[in-house]
């Protein structure tokens, strides 16, 4: 702890600590103006004009104690989290948290934290404040919406619950980028494939968007339902391979392979469109339907949509029919049987 000094009366005092520095305040026995020196300091300076101090005075707000829940910065309801994106293909994200704060996650998507990290799992999609919520009905309502999405029933909360900053990291599924997103520039609302949500701060709502045209959700490759994250908060999103944003006027459109979306403004009217003829569908390779995007607003897109990665891995596969062919074993499947990949 450092050591203080007091001017009182023309008269030096102390050394003494900060809590004895707080303690006379608070009995009347200094005031705003008495002058204060510690290490680091050039000068004497007026207690009002400590930073450390000031908090303490008459009709100041007294810092938040280690593990209160702060108060959120103005005009914000979710938690204001700090971050850094670590990692070139396989990337993984470090959310540095202060005390009281909180990121929810995905169950199963924890990388690494710090001691003072506690991890609570919660029923819902953790948008609710602990000391508010809208009681069991809301927890419900969320957890309906993560069900229908395909997702746990679910998610984990992070709360640093220490004496100062702590760090949590989430990782990446697969191969890919993590995309940062501050939905308070977004217009609050953002709507994403199933999974790609990864972690966000507290305050953020995962919920459901509903495809209204019956041929987006029966052959837009994420069918009737997608994720619709809310609030005012950063979300991190992860898609593979390479992300590309594009801005689309209104009444601009694009055409995209339906898994290659990862992200949309609700401005932007998604729907979907046939190849155009018998033999291009058939054999295209490139299926039957895509994508019409529509302006105005942003979309994000994936160079590698996770079911490519695992339609090439599962060709190339014993049970796929791929085996190893590519290999260039001269044993051929003598040689699987001796090491075993045949199993």
């Amino acid at each position: 702890m450092p050591q203080w000094y007091m001017a009182i009366g023309g008269q030096q005092v102390g050394p003494v600590s900060q809590d004895d520095i707080i303690t006379s305040l608070r009995s009347g026995n200094i005031t705003a103006d008495t002058l204060v020196f510690t290490a680091g300091m050039s000068q004497w300076t007026p207690l009002k004009d400590v930073p450390a101090l000031a908090p303490y005075l008459p009709g100041a707000s007294a810092p938040a104690l280690p593990g209160a829940m702060p108060p959120p910065p103005p005009g914000r309801r979710a938690h204001d989290i700090d971050f850094k994106i670590v990692g070139v293909e396989m990337q993984f994200v470090e959310v540095e948290l202060d005390p009281g704060e909180s990121a929810v996650a995905e169950a199963g998507s924890m990388m690494y934290m710090m001691p003072g990290i506690s991890m609570e799992t919660i029923f819902g999609d953790g948008s609710q404040q602990p000391q508010g919520g809208s009681g069991l009905m809301g927890a419900l309502l969320g957890a309906g919406k993560r069900l229908l999405t395909g997702e746990s029933l679910f998610m984990t909360v992070f709360t640093n619950k220490g004496a100062g900053k702590q760090r949590v990291a989430f990782a990446a599924p697969y191969p890919g980028k993590i995309l940062p997103m501050d939905l308070s520039t977004l217009g609050g609302e953002l709507i994403c494939q199933k999974d790609s949500f990864l972690c966000a701060a507290r305050g953020v709502s995962v919920g459901i968007a509903f495809q209204k045209k019956i041929g987006v959700g029966i052959f837009g490759g994420e069918g009737f339902i997608m994720q619709r994250l809310q609030g005012d908060g950063l979300t991190f999103v992860h898609a593979g391979g390479m992300l590309h944003s594009l801005e689309l006027g209104a009444g601009e459109t694009l055409r995209v392979d339906t898994g290659c979306i990862v992200a949309l403004q609700p401005s932007v009217n998604y729907d979907i469109q046939f190849v155009g003829n018998v033999k291009t569908a058939l054999f295209g390779g490139e299926g039957l339907f895509f994508a019409t995007l529509t302006g105005p607003g942003t979309v994000w897109l994936q160079s590698l949509p996770f079911s490519r990665l695992a339609n090439r891995i599962y060709a190339a596969s014993a049970k796929g029919g791929g085996g190893r062919r590519e290999e260039g074993s001269v044993l051929g499947g003598l040689g699987g049987l001796l090491d075993g990949d045949n199993n």
